[in-house]
């Protein structure tokens, strides 16, 4: 089966959606997509979606990468990323990969690391999720399951920081965890040039000097 999800996968740009697969095979189809970087695989309780992401989901994600790094470096912070590895734990039967992801205050933990264990390494500090096509999983329940402290999720026009609660449920929240000087109105702007601009550095050198006014 897998042989032909994964031809069904290069020829359509979809998503496909598999009931009754076990934990074992999620991370055989985790190998077998390993080397197909384009498609993002979520798994929750035996459900597997395997989603092929547009450009006009990819883009904005980048970009709001960018952001992050130059948050970080013009404010003085460390950071490791992690782009879109995949979270799972075994225990939780959840697996999720976000569009980025990268360690903040848990930055020190992360040198040396290849691969992500949730058994022993931190979660992200936050995840960015871009939501085009609408997931047929939880996927902040997935997100909750497994820890993730923050996750900005940009759908269409709209950006929202969400902060996990002890409740284990996300809060929409007016500032950044990560970045408190920062409020989702701060970004959008930003993020709306750059779906036109010519030149992305512009926005990007911008957007830094807008940075270095907060200090």
């Amino acid at each position: 089966m897998k042989a032909a999800v994964l031809q069904k996968a290069a020829r359509a740009n979809e998503t496909m959606v598999l009931e009754g697969v076990g934990w074992s095979e999620y991370t055989a189809f985790l190998r077998a997509f390993a080397e197909r970087p384009g498609y993002r695989l979520t798994y929750d309780q035996g459900t597997l979606e395997i989603m092929s992401p547009l450009l006009e989901h990819d883009d904005p994600g980048r970009f709001l990468g960018q952001l992050v790094w130059a948050l970080t470096d013009e404010l003085g912070l460390p950071i490791r990323a992690g782009g879109s590895t995949t979270m799972r734990r075994k225990l939780k039967k959840k697996g999720v990969e976000s569009d980025e992801c990268f360690w903040i205050e848990n930055a020190y933990r992360m040198p040396g690391r290849r691969r992500l264990d949730l058994r022993r390494d931190p979660p992200p500090d936050l995840a960015i999720e871009v939501e085009v096509t609408k997931s047929c999983l939880n996927r902040l329940g997935i997100y909750a399951a497994l820890r993730v402290p923050e996750i900005w999720r940009l759908k269409g026009d709209v950006l929202e920081f969400l902060v996990l609660q002890d409740n284990g449920k996300y809060r929409k929240a007016a500032r950044s965890r990560s970045f408190p000087q920062v409020a989702p109105a701060d970004l959008m702007p930003f993020v709306l040039r750059a779906r036109l601009a010519l030149d992305l550095n512009q926005v990007l050198r911008d957007f830094r000097k807008w940075v270095r006014s907060l200090k």
